[in-house]
């Protein structure tokens, strides 16, 4: 089997599990378009490749699984680009959640903004003891982009769901965990691989077309009323990237200042 290479990505396959592992350790392997093409890419390899049964998403190093989005590149976003760019996100989650194979996310350190919509799109989370989930997008005059307001309140409830994504909350595993975002919380990322690999061996036991049913009943048991409630996220992102509050947002990120919104 011949795997594929990536600027962004590491992928490696051990008894029929695809360790997928975003590599960008200097950005904290924050997302870029860059990124997402290639996990859009390796989202396709994974489902089209008979000798792969299983994938492990995580971040390389300690400090983050996906720190976010990369705030330079999406402070040029204007209205019509901003839903694009959302869409595409939509997408891509849409199709890593859409696998016929179990989907694990080893999350590592941060998962803000869209490593926790990378993560809500996997099947299954096992974080490590200092995985820190937020969703954060309020700060920068934005709200989650990438399926963060529909998939969240399905995990753990419309109220829990409003109140991180409105105060832009960031949660620790032990919180996270008792929420039930996170499946299980490990000490170490080691454990936490162990763990992804354990639960794996005992659901590739069973039937691969019984398995394949059982997510895309799940994932249709959602009910996303034809894609209208991404739709309506998509729009708004693309509105609010249009705003003053989204240029002194992600402004003030950049300059290392606190924003000064004004409603505009």
């Amino acid at each position: 089997m011949k795997l594929p290479l990536f600027q962004n990505l590491l992928l490696e396959v051990e008894n029929k599990i695809c360790l997928l592992t975003i590599n960008r350790p200097d950005k904290l392997n924050a997302l870029n378009n860059a990124v997402l093409d290639e996990l859009s890419e390796a989202a396709d390899f994974v489902e089209t490749t008979d000798e792969i049964s299983a994938l492990i998403i995580t971040g390389a190093g300690e400090k983050a699984f996906v720190a976010g989005a990369d705030i330079a590149e999406l402070s040029a976003l204007n209205e019509d680009s901003g839903t694009d760019a959302a869409e595409k996100g939509q997408d891509i989650f849409n199709d890593i959640e859409s696998l016929s194979k179990p989907v694990i996310a080893v999350v590592n350190g941060y998962a803000l903004g869209g490593g926790t919509e990378l993560a809500l799109a996997s099947h299954i989370r096992v974080a490590t003891q200092n995985a820190v989930f937020g969703l954060p997008e309020v700060s920068l005059g934005l709200i989650p982009g990438y399926g963060g307001t529909q998939r969240l309140p399905k995990l753990i409830g419309r109220g829990r769901a409003l109140e991180l994504i409105l105060t832009g909350r960031m949660v620790k595993s032990e919180e996270a965990g008792a929420l039930g975002i996170a499946n299980y919380v490990l000490e170490t990322k080691a454990d936490a691989l162990a763990k992804a690999k354990e639960l794996i061996g005992m659901m590739t036991k069973h039937a691969p077309i019984a398995l394949s049913g059982a997510i895309s009943a799940v994932v249709a048991a959602q009910d996303y009323e034809a894609e209208d409630g991404f739709a309506i996220e998509a729009n708004i992102f693309g509105d609010l990237c249009a705003t003053d509050d989204f240029k002194e947002g992600t402004g003030a990120f950049l300059e290392k200042r606190k924003p000064v919104f004004t409603g505009n």
